[in-house]
């Protein structure tokens, strides 16, 4: 039996055969209502009113704390931490020794000497291994997603968010009083029904808000006091369905697949992953099929985060993305949205009505049927032009859309490509019915596709 992700890879034989032949589910429910109205009405919402996000279910926390805290997050992040003051954040992205993305998170500076780290399970793993394997002189807690977390229980703190065109309305409500002036991704702290919150300056969907943070045992009364606010402002809540789409309109992706699965320079980190852990037990997924797994990791050149990297500190694949510049390897792809063609989609929905195998069936509003969903994305005469990662259902838009890596010369706005839906090859996924591939026609436009999360929304801050 595999006691660790690097044993469980060899029993497999190869990365990519442990990751396409997994069994586990791509998305496991949490305690977070799927729908409070509708998912649809729920979409609508943030672009329209207000809406408040519970995000307290789903993501993995990790709290840093002593005198080398800062030294690690420099030692691991292409971010600078030059300026990093008490009550701001970071987009905290982490690559490995060859410049491979390994993942993102939201790091918070709570106190001088205190971090917290917040986000889907990668790169926490990946600054855990680090903290506890480099000498680091720092203490750790730790709390999992709701539902990786052993032996069940509540999450040590909660996190709702407060976004949309009125969410600043809903806030001053709340506060009882005009909220502070806060730059994007800095914090303050307010007082809500008694208690004290952290509050980031904030906006997933490229709307403003603030996101809420305190102790678990505070939770009720600070939930209680938005609702209560929210009502005389139009605010609706969002379940958990619709809270996975919101990516799609402000251009985050979610999910690459985490560049630790093969090389030298994660080995120590794979031997160090439990093979129980979350991402020892994921799946990948999609029309997209290499044997070669490091065709499914990106630079983070590919995903627009070049203007995050910053060479004014020494980190890890800091002589990988060196070299990457060097050789002019920073433009070779491109991020871009794809808004699905309407008459090719519905033709692909239509199969199921129709007799024999039709197309792999579409879960809406978030498509997904594995962990890491890798789509093929092609020329009208075949040719791969690069791939989609992030499916799903837009109201606010009436149309699928999905977040893509192109080559840069398939990346202005406006080019049509063709989406292929559907699994090359059979499976042992239990998700995966016998199905058809379909070619769905598709329009590149920009990331984010939303215009005033493009342009405006960050440039008045």
């Amino acid at each position: 039996m595999a006691k660790n992700l690097e044993e469980k890879i060899a029993e497999a034989g190869s990365p990519q055969t442990m990751l396409w032949e997994s069994k586990d589910p791509p998305i496991v429910a949490t305690p977070v209502t799927p729908e409070f109205t509708n998912w649809r009405d729920e979409q609508l919402a943030w672009r329209r009113t207000s809406v408040l996000f519970d995000q307290s279910h789903h993501m993995a926390d990790l709290n840093i704390r002593g005198k080398d805290a800062l030294r690690l997050i420099r030692d691991t992040a292409i971010n600078s931490v030059e300026y990093f003051p008490v009550n701001a954040a970071k987009q905290y992205i982490a690559v490995n020794g060859e410049g491979q993305i390994i993942g993102d998170n939201i790091l918070f500076r709570n106190e001088e000497e205190e971090f917290q780290a917040v986000g889907v399970p990668p790169s926490i793993n990946w600054l855990q291994y680090h903290a506890e394997t480099g000498g680091y002189d720092v203490e750790l807690w730790r709390d999992n997603p709701s539902y990786a977390r052993v032996g069940g229980g509540d999450p040590v703190v909660y996190r709702y968010e407060v976004q949309g065109p009125g969410a600043m309305n809903v806030i001053r409500e709340v506060l009882g009083e005009e909220p502070p002036t806060v730059k994007f991704f800095h914090g303050a702290r307010f007082t809500i029904a008694g208690k004290m919150v952290r509050a980031l300056r904030h906006g997933m969907a490229g709307e403003p808000g603030f996101e809420f943070v305190g102790p678990w045992a505070d939770r009720e009364a600070v939930h209680n006091a938005l609702l209560e606010a929210g009502k005389k402002h139009g605010m609706v809540q969002v379940g958990g369905r619709a809270y996975l789409t919101n990516t799609l309109e402000s251009g985050w992706l979610p999910r690459p697949l985490p560049a630790f699965y093969s090389g030298k320079s994660t080995e120590g980190f794979r031997r160090w992953l439990a093979a129980d852990e979350i991402d020892a037990k994921v799946s990948l997924g999609g029309s997209f099929f290499s044997d070669n797994i490091e065709d499914y990791y990106f630079s983070p050149y590919d995903v627009g985060y070049g203007r995050i990297v910053k060479f004014d500190h020494d980190f890890i694949g800091r002589a990988a993305l060196e070299a990457q510049v060097a050789a002019r390897q920073t433009e070779v792809r491109k991020k871009v949205t794809l808004k699905w063609n309407a008459e090719d989609t519905a033709k692909c929905w239509a199969s199921m009505f129709q007799p024999g195998p039709g197309a792999k069936y579409f879960n809406l509003p978030i498509a997904h049927y594995a962990t890491y969903h890798y789509d093929r994305v092609e020329s009208a005469d075949g040719a791969l032009l690069g791939r989609s990662l992030h499916t799903g259902y837009s109201s606010n838009y009436r149309s699928m859309l999905s977040l893509a890596v192109l080559d840069a010369a398939a990346a202005e706005p406006g080019t049509e490509v063709v989406l292929v839906w559907g699994e090359p090859k059979p499976s042992s996924k239990i998700q995966v019915e016998d199905h058809v591939q379909f070619k769905i026609r598709a329009t590149v436009y920009p990331t984010p596709i939303d215009m005033h999360a493009r342009t405006t929304y960050r440039k008045n801050d």
